[in-house]
């Protein structure tokens, strides 16, 4: 049995005002427990609702989410999400925004404990000289940092990312990545990750399976297609292996729909979408 499952997910805005939105249809996924999966998908397409119901955040309107077996009912106490824009607590240091999901988790710990959690991971993600700055007197990358070292702080089970680096600049997301990829590797228990990206170069660089997410509205997952490329992995690897152009051509193959090889992208650098002529890989709304 997967670790995560999801069952005929489907998923239907009705605003007060203006149109339906039929965003999900009938979407199934399995996730084994220790896996690293990516979904990639297009503008639009879905793929922040996805998660968010993976994740408990949301609820589906048909289908359901289980967890070790377990019908999800809410965000469970093992998982932490990382999301594109911080939620950062700006009234509060970078220590105490990261002790507080420390304190959350392991609620028995004492508080000096629970900083010596959070100054760990602070450190781990380079940012031992910034403990005691708040949100605004940090750089986009180093509140991005301490979203990840407050993820990793609590030492979940499972990891939801929802386009953990979209906000970044080039050098800043390919660094991160690489911290990212030395994080799930480095704890003593597997970490179970669902990243939502529309970065191919980045599914491949950090991923156990990519799977295309096709175009809304009612959109679905399409067949995963597995990395089996050696960790750890680099971005001048992806760049510049056999496999991984061939991996690269596969998934943007499923994502337009091609049949036999794929368009070749006129960009296949790490830190920026992928763009085929006249499509574009784009960042969720």
């Amino acid at each position: 049995m997967a670790f995560i499952e999801l069952q005929g997910i489907s998923k239907t805005f009705c605003p007060a005002s203006g149109p339906t939105r039929h965003v999900l249809e009938n979407v199934t996924l399995s996730v084994d427990a220790g896996e690293f999966v990516s979904i990639v998908g297009f503008t639009g397409s879905g793929k922040s609702t996805l998660l968010k119901i993976a994740s408990g955040l949301l609820s589906p309107d048909r289908g359901e989410v289980r967890v070790a077996g377990e019908r999800l009912q809410g965000v469970r106490p093992e998982a932490a999400i990382i999301f594109q824009n911080y939620s950062l607590l700006p009234w509060f240091s970078a220590l105490e925004n990261v002790r507080l999901a420390v304190a959350a988790a392991f609620t028995s710990w004492p508080r000096d404990r629970q900083i010596a959690q959070a100054e760990h991971y602070l450190r781990l993600v380079g940012l031992g000289n910034a403990l005691s700055r708040r949100p605004s007197q940090l750089s986009g990358g180093m509140r991005q940092r301490v979203a990840i070292a407050r993820a990793f702080a609590a030492e979940p089970a499972v990891l939801f990312m929802d386009e953990p680096f979209g906000a970044l600049d080039a050098l800043t997301r390919a660094s991160l990545q690489q911290e990212l990829a030395q994080l799930c590797s480095a704890l003593e228990r597997p970490v179970t990750a669902i990243m939502i990206t529309n970065n191919v170069d980045e599914a491949l660089l950090l991923s156990d399976r990519i799977i295309p997410m096709t175009r809304g509205p009612r959109a679905t997952l399409g067949p995963s297609i597995d990395i089996t490329l050696p960790k750890p992995r680099t971005a001048a690897h992806i760049l510049h292996d056999d496999g991984a152009m061939h991996l690269r051509a596969s998934v943007i193959a499923s994502l337009t729909g091609g049949i036999g090889a794929a368009p070749r992208p006129t960009s296949t650098r790490p830190d920026v979408p992928v763009w085929i002529p006249g499509v574009e890989v784009g960042s969720e709304s």
